[in-house]
């Protein structure tokens, strides 16, 4: 639950109060065949680069004439996602602001895209007191932080975690991904759980020790390939539990909660939610394990994808934390990852 943080503690607050026939076979087919995987429960780090220039916030240009905001002027909305001025494509901030300081004061088309559709719209930056011209936009291209490993197919490296998406933190947007990497890390420090306030999880991750790359990003989790083994290598692979096979009672969670040691901790399984529950919440769980509950207070961001195991068998991942109750939280059912992993 990490910048992922934020993310985390913006999704808890809502829920404790989201071709051809013959490749659909085919694809059904290989969501049948992952009968099996290896639960990890290590954090990483996650690095992602957006498909574009997300849109956070719109801010007033303040020029000589008074303050004005031209992309607000040119229906621009927080949430949009920016990917073309005048035409050329835009990855980063500095990509849209070069093409912006080009236009040297004349009206510039904006690709954007909103809620799954293309739009254009024409905005002419003006320049502020420093001279530059602007279009008062606050942007974001990337994010980084620290979650959790769920699990990972030895057969191939695909592997899930988190649970739930990455989303900006301020618009709640799920981030489009144009490409994104898993770093090793460690747990240096805890910030424990209190009522009103989730903890997190300290961690440190290393830029230049990729395990792995981030193929999707969706609202089940993200879902990419490990190229490094060194987590799972010696770690055995567990049966996969169908929906009808979660019980309420005891289970277990794997976290990585202090420096790289990956522990047991026991909770319990208080509830499960229909398999099309709109929050995606597969079960409520409550941390019962002593260990964990001196250590963090219960759930804490960064903990997210911690993998939950039953009878021998994955049954989902944690996914968020109640924030009136750190002690309790919710999961993701395990094929509802799988599927959107094949999918």
């Amino acid at each position: 639950m990490a910048e992922v943080k934020k993310v985390q503690q913006s999704k808890a607050k809502k829920i404790a109060i989201s071709l051809l026939l013959t490749l659909m076979m085919l694809v059904t087919a290989q969501a049948a065949e992952i009968t099996s995987v290896i639960p990890i429960g290590h954090t990483v780090g996650i690095q992602m680069s957006a498909d574009g220039v997300l849109v956070v916030r719109l801010n007033d240009v303040q020029t000589a004439d008074g303050a004005v905001c031209p992309a607000r002027d040119a229906g621009v909305s927080e949430g949009d996602m920016i990917v073309k001025v005048n035409g050329a494509e835009v990855a980063s901030n500095d990509e849209m602001q070069k093409q912006i300081a080009l236009s040297a004061g004349q009206p510039v088309e904006l690709e954007i895209l909103r809620n799954g559709e293309t739009q254009t719209v024409t905005a002419t930056p003006r320049a502020d007191t420093d001279g530059v011209y602007r279009i008062g936009v606050l942007a974001r291209d990337s994010m980084a932080g620290i979650g959790t490993l769920t699990y990972v197919d030895p057969e191939t490296g695909a592997y899930g975690s988190l649970g739930h998406g990455i989303c900006d933190g301020e618009t709640g947007v799920l981030m489009p991904l144009k490409e994104g990497s898993v770093l090793y890390s460690v747990v240096g420090s805890v910030q424990r759980g209190e009522v009103g306030e989730p903890g997190a999880l300290q961690g440190e991750f290393q830029s230049d020790v990729p395990l792995g790359t981030v193929n999707e990003n969706t609202e089940s989790g993200i879902f990419g390939t490990l190229t490094d083994s060194s987590l799972y290598s010696s770690l055995e692979s567990v049966p996969v539990a169908a929906a009808d096979e979660i019980k309420v009672g005891e289970a277990e969670i794997l976290a990585n909660v202090e420096g790289d040691k990956v522990q047991s901790y026991s909770v319990q399984v208080v509830k499960i939610y229909p398999q099309d529950d709109e929050y995606g919440r597969g079960m409520m769980l409550r941390v019962t394990d002593q260990a964990l509950l001196e250590k963090t207070g219960g759930i804490v961001q960064g903990m997210s994808g911690s993998p939950v195991l039953q009878n021998g068998k994955i049954i989902g991942a944690v996914t968020h934390v109640m924030v009136n109750d750190p002690t309790c939280g919710y999961a993701i059912g395990i094929e509802r990852m799988l599927e959107e992993m094949t999918n």
